[in-house]
C-alpha cells in the first residue's frame, strides 16, 4: 500500500506541474484512504512508532468531503510530500521479479507473434497486476508495418477492450495516422506497459485517473515490447509522450520532453522519433485555439519527419496543416 500511495502522490505532483490545480476525489475513495491512515495510526500507537506520517498519509488526510454524491476538489497546492518517518510502520511493497527473458520459437511473423501473445496474456506477473475483469494488453496492427507507434500504458478503455489506444487519445491517434495518408491497420501500435498501473481504489470501485508507470514496471515490460519490434521489424518507431520515450531511451536519458522531441534516437537498432502524446494535444484544447494549434503544428512537424523517413508522399496541403493563416 505504501508504494501505491507514494505513486498516487507522485502522480498528483506531476499533474500540479502541468498546471492542474484540483482533482475530483469521490467520497468513497477519501473514506477508504482515511481508513488506511487511521489503521496505520493505530498500528503506530500500538508499536510505539513515532514521527511524521508517510507522504501520502498527510496528503490524503486533509481534504474534506461535502457530499458523498459530489466529489470534492482537492487543491493541488496542498498535495506535498513530507519526509518519511524515521521508523515507518513496516508494510510490504509490491515487488516485481527481474525483467523476463523472452525466447520466441522459430517461424514466420504470425507464428512468433502468436507465441508472444500467448506468453504475455497469460504471464503470471501481468495477470497479477490487472484488476479482476480487466485485460492484459499487447500491441495490434500489421506485422509488416513500416511504422510502429509506442505509447505509455493502457488506460480505462484499453484494459477493458484489451487493445492499445482505443479511448479518446486513441481516436485522435487514428486521425493523426490517417492525416499521414496511412490506415491505422497498416501501422503497428503498442505500449511500454502491458497493464494499467494501478491507483489505490476501494473494493468494488472503478479506478479513476491514471498514473505513470514506475521505472521498475517499465523495465519489466520492455522485453515484451522489444520482442514485438523484433517480430515486426518496422523501419522506424514513433514514441508518443515522455513516458514512452523514457521506456525506449532510458529513464535518465532526458529531463523534459522538449530535449528529445523531434529528434531521431535509437531503440533495438531502429530509429525512434519522439513527439507529443495525443492526450497532451487533447488537454491543449482547454487552453484555447492558439495553444491547441501550436501543439498540433509541432506534432505535425514531427510526423512530417516520419513521413519523409518512411518514404511516404507529402503534398503541399499536408505540409500546410495547422499553420497560421
Amino acid at each position: 500500500m505504501r508504494a501505491a500511495l507514494n505513486a498516487l502522490t507522485d502522480e498528483l505532483k506531476r499533474l500540479k506541474s502541468t498546471g492542474v490545480t484540483s482533482v475530483a476525489v469521490s467520497a468513497e475513495s477519501i473514506a477508504a484512504l482515511r481508513k488506511v491512515v487511521a489503521a496505520r495510526a493505530r498500528t503506530s500507537e500500538n508499536t510505539g512508532a513515532s514521527g511524521n506520517g508517510a507522504p501520502a498519509d498527510r496528503a490524503l488526510a486533509a481534504p474534506s468531503v461535502a457530499s458523498s454524491a459530489s466529489p470534492a476538489p482537492v487543491p493541488a497546492s496542498s498535495l506535498t510530500r513530507t519526509k518519511p518517518a524515521a521508523k515507518p510502520v513496516a508494510e510490504p511493497a509490491r515487488m516485481l521479479p527481474p525483467p523476463p527473458v523472452v525466447a520466441l520459437p522459430e517461424g514466420d511473423k504470425a507464428t512468433r507473434w502468436a507465441a508472444l501473445r500467448d506468453l504475455v496474456l497469460n504471464h503470471p506477473v501481468c495477470l497479477k497486476n490487472v484488476r479482476p475483469g480487466k485485460k492484459v494488453v499487447l500491441g495490434v496492427g500489421s506485422l509488416d508495418a513500416k511504422i510502429m507507434v509506442v505509447g505509455e500504458a493502457p488506460g480505462a478503455d484499453e484494459e477493458v477492450q484489451g487493445e492499445p489506444f482505443v479511448g479518446p487519445a486513441g481516436q485522435l491517434l487514428t486521425k493523426m495516422i490517417q492525416a499521414m495518408g496511412v490506415k491505422r491497420e497498416d501501422v503497428y501500435i503498442g505500449n511500454i506497459m502491458n497493464w494499467r498501473p494501478q491507483l489505490p481504489t476501494p473494493e468494488g470501485v472503478e479506478q479513476v485517473g491514471n498514473r505513470e508507470p514506475t521505472p521498475e514496471e517499465m523495465a519489466f515490460c520492455v522485453p515484451f515490447l522489444k520482442a514485438q519490434v523484433d517480430i515486426v521489424q518496422p523501419e522506424l518507431i514513433v514514441a508518443v509522450g515522455s513516458t514512452a520515450a523514457k521506456g525506449l531511451l532510458g529513464a535518465d536519458s532526458f529531463k523534459t520532453l522538449g530535449q528529445v522531441r523531434g529528434q531521431w534516437k535509437q531503440f533495438s537498432g531502429k530509429p525512434v522519433l519522439v513527439t507529443y502524446h495525443p492526450s497532451y494535444l487533447l488537454r491543449q484544447e482547454a487552453s484555447g485555439p492558439a495553444a491547441a494549434r501550436k501543439a498540433k503544428r509541432a506534432t505535425w512537424e514531427d510526423l512530417l519527419m516520419v513521413m519523409e523517413k518512411a518514404g511516404l508522399p507529402i503534398s503541399e496541403k499536408q505540409r500546410g496543416y495547422f499553420l497560421e493563416k
